[in-house]
């Protein structure tokens, strides 16, 4: 994998780098807009960090000022650690892009992946900085922090689980998928 650190995306999925289309393939349905994505992932993301943290508020009775602060900052640092882990599931060349005028950051790569990989690659992040350290804050609730970290990373995934559920009910077993521009191709190799 070489990740390429792009800097600011423009807005405007021509400049994203793409591939030539594989014979019959089909475009996921999914938005074609990045701002409509954007306020879709948001919106989620807001929805998944307030279930989160209420269940965890529910198991530690109290999240501290510090957790909060902690917590929060803790999970802006993994925004980066974030899109590397999406990368290094790539074999090819990755591509980093901020886009924090919409509140994103994504990598992209023209590479083929199959379902499963492209599921593994969509979860990766979410599952080591999310669900793990969620997981051990429910299970130490004195360890606030990590429960606020977990919460905010699970939800940070929002656009992340968008993409799985397209793969999931979209592409047949065998499929697979790649990127152009902005949209997720499948195909049948």
């Amino acid at each position: 994998m070489k990740l390429i650190y792009k800097g600011k995306f423009d807005g405007n999925p021509e400049s994203l780098p793409t591939r030539e289309h594989r014979p019959g393939a089909v475009k996921f349905k999914e938005f074609d807009n990045p701002k409509k994505m954007a306020i879709f992932g948001n919106v989620l993301a807001l929805v998944i960090v307030a279930v989160f943290m209420g269940i965890f508020y529910l198991r530690a009775d109290e999240i501290t000022y510090i957790a909060l602060m902690a917590g929060s900052i803790m999970a802006l640092l993994s925004l980066f650690p974030h899109e590397i882990l999406h990368g290094l599931c790539f074999t090819e060349e990755v591509y980093l892009y901020t886009y924090l005028s919409k509140g994103m950051l994504f990598v992209t790569s023209p590479e083929e992946l199959s379902k499963g990989r492209f599921i593994f690659m969509s979860l990766l992040p979410n599952v080591v900085f999310g669900f793990i350290p969620f997981i051990i804050a429910m299970i130490f609730p004195s360890l606030g922090f990590l429960g606020v970290f977990g919460a905010i990373s699970i939800s940070g995934g929002a656009g992340d689980y968008y993409n799985v559920f397209n793969a999931i009910t979209q592409m047949p077993k065998g499929a697979k998928t790649y990127i152009h521009k902005f949209n997720s191709y499948w195909y049948m190799p």
